[in-house]
């Protein structure tokens, strides 16, 4: 049983394309948000999650293909079944169970809420000691802008957003503080750090470089497999009852396209806070410039 590849990165920041992208290589197997790290058993994971249910789909949809080879309503159902009747479970349980559904290929992890958190971080390295991880960047207005694009379009926010409610560069130094502070005392060469941008826009340079890194085949023909990421069982919508488990506009168009896009600046007022000329903290560009923007 391989351990997974732990992709480390805030919400709105590429997972879900880059993490199809890895998953369709001949040796690894793509996951949806499983959030596997945010609880240590199945019960405390379902009450954490029951005000907020589409952070279950994901789990429920990876069951779903693994046990059954589809993703309906029945095997949805029958998922959440397995599950429940295994309460007691801990969620290394439920993960091994994955990984050895998977086996011999590599399990690619990719759940945001994780990095929210020093807790779930952490329970992911007592669970996984050796698990490499791939931290994955995305410049800081970009994140904050595609946020809150995106919550606004939520109905448990119902439609309106604002600083308030939801501070999205907050979110943003949160995550990335955490991770730094976690990778700091891993071993080395068991993290790689990418600017997805960067990766989005050079495809055929950077996917070679993590197949190197993880010892995988690094052929053409295995490169080409990961410029498809529609191709993953998870790049569409599921079953009413499952339907997410990925970024929604991902799922309605999960095809690559790859191109540079222009960085957005560091300097300058917030699109999100013009009433106050509010700009990045101290704290938001120190980070930043540490991983790469400005």
């Amino acid at each position: 049983m391989a351990d997974p590849l732990i992709i480390l990165t805030p919400m709105r920041s590429f997972s879900s394309v880059v993490c199809a992208m890895l998953g369709q290589h001949p040796e690894m197997y793509g996951l949806p948000e499983v959030n596997l790290f945010i609880a240590d058993t199945v019960g405390e994971y379902w009450d954490m999650l029951e005000s907020r249910q589409h952070g279950r789909h994901g789990l429920l949809r990876a069951l779903a293909q693994l046990h059954d080879g589809e993703q309906t309503d029945a095997s949805v159902a029958a998922a959440t079944e397995w599950l429940l009747e295994r309460r007691d479970w801990t969620c290394k349980k439920v993960f091994d169970h994955i990984l050895e559904s998977v086996e011999p290929k590599i399990a690619v992890d990719k759940s945001p809420r994780s990095v929210l958190s020093m807790d779930s971080l952490n329970r992911a390295r007592e669970m996984y000691p050796d698990a490499n991880y791939l931290h994955l960047t995305r410049h800081p207005r970009a994140t904050s802008t595609s946020l809150l694009a995106n919550v606004s379009q939520n109905a448990e926010w119902g439609g309106n957003v604002d600083a308030s409610r939801l501070d999205p560069e907050k979110i943003w130094v949160r995550a990335h503080q955490n991770v730094l502070d976690f990778t700091a005392s891993l071993p080395l060469g068991q993290v790689m750090r990418l600017r997805g941008e960067d990766l989005l826009a050079e495809p055929e340079v950077y996917l070679p470089q993590i197949a190197e890194w993880l010892f995988l085949d690094d052929s053409s023909a295995a490169i080409d497999a990961m410029m498809h990421p529609e191709t993953s069982d998870f790049s569409c919508r599921g079953p009413k009852a499952a339907e997410l488990g990925n970024d929604p506009d991902f799922l309605d168009n999960p095809v690559l396209r790859p191109g540079r896009a222009a960085l957005p600046e560091l300097d300058g007022e917030l699109e999100w806070a013009k009433e106050t000329g509010q700009t990045f903290t101290k704290e938001t560009l120190k980070i930043a410039r540490q991983i790469g923007y400005g």
